[in-house]
């Protein structure tokens, strides 16, 4: 009796609803009996039960929230009526700050379970996405994943961080991601509003997003965020975090988190060499000075724009940088 429940077990990591377990024979009791403390199963969610007696893994926690909100008379694992979305989802992908927990869960309306505490919330929707799998987790792809995530999360920085390193990672491109977020209807939030502007500006970081802020602030010209620059042999030479092309001036924001190694600070140190061997200025940062001494930055670079305007001859650079875009305003 037991082995019947095998087979799905397997598909799903070890796991089976209580509709398949009755589906495959398997009285009440028995799972009522097997399922009580210090039993070999373990109910995760309500009418969701783990067939093991260690405890669950990151993978099978996600996929439980899709087996408790999918269709009971469905395959949970077709994607069709359930999909794991949200920062548990891009967390699974390994996209950089995403937030394993809550579980969010996409269900195709007019459905609506109940939210299994705090760890499980499910969300009606009419607007199915196309899902993918990942880790054997039915899933919203990135894009969609990413606008549900900005769409139940308060903070801004998070918000920011999030979808940058989605588009930092090449799972989507930031004017589709843009569009993901006005179909959504989410893009009026200001830190999403925020956020999907410095992306489609070509700010792909926190620290960026702040230098951003910061700059807008002043007088200063408005530069290309990582701009590709090249020598005039078509050699990459860097692509600074902001860059003047007009001036050559260049800034870099360097995170002691990815320097702490010496090859990784020397070779920050060589591709400024690359940049001042072809004429161009730098000035560069940490992420904690341009947070508490913004000043002290938008000085050296004021006075780094000045000595760029005042030279004969512009830096042998080519630069491809990204358009700056306005967005327009949602619709009140």
């Amino acid at each position: 009796m037991i082995t019947a429940i095998a087979p799905t077990a397997r598909r799903q990591l070890n796991m089976a609803t209580y509709h398949q377990l009755k589906q495959a024979g398997i009285p009440a009791a028995t799972i009522s009996g097997r399922s009580r403390r210090g039993g070999p199963w373990q109910r995760l969610l309500p009418r969701v039960y783990l067939l093991q007696t260690g405890p669950p893994d990151t993978r099978q926690q996600a996929l439980s929230a899709v087996l408790y909100a999918a269709h009971p008379a469905a395959d949970p694992l077709s994607g069709s009526t359930a999909a794991l979305t949200g920062g548990a989802a891009l967390a699974l992908l390994g996209i950089r700050d995403a937030p394993p927990e809550p579980l969010d869960v996409l269900v195709r309306a007019p459905r609506s379970p109940a939210a299994a505490g705090r760890r499980v919330r499910t969300c009606s929707t009419s607007r199915w996405p196309a899902t993918i799998h990942i880790s054997g987790v039915p899933s919203a792809r990135p894009i969609r994943a990413a606008a549900d995530f900005a769409a139940r999360t308060d903070d801004a920085d998070l918000v920011r961080s999030v979808l940058a390193n989605v588009v930092q990672g090449g799972w989507c491109h930031p004017h589709d991601l843009h569009a993901e977020l006005r179909a959504g209807r989410v893009r009026g939030r200001p830190a999403v509003r925020a956020a999907a502007a410095e992306l489609v500006a070509g700010v792909r970081s926190i620290a960026e997003g702040r230098a951003r802020d910061t700059l807008a602030a002043t007088d200063l010209p408005a530069p290309l965020w990582n701009a590709r620059l090249d020598g005039p042999d078509g050699t990459f030479l860097a692509s600074p975090d902001a860059y003047w092309p007009e001036e050559g001036v260049a800034l870099e924001i360097d995170s002691a988190e990815y320097h702490y190694t010496r090859d990784a600070w020397q070779a920050t140190l060589h591709r400024r060499l690359r940049l001042e061997s072809r004429g161009v200025l730098v000035a560069s940062t940490t992420p904690g000075l341009l947070r508490d001494r913004p000043a002290d930055v938008i000085a050296a670079l004021r006075a780094l724009l000045i000595l760029g305007a005042a030279r004969p001859a512009p830096p042998e650079v080519i630069t491809r940088g990204h358009a700056q875009l306005e967005l327009p305003l949602p619709p009140a």
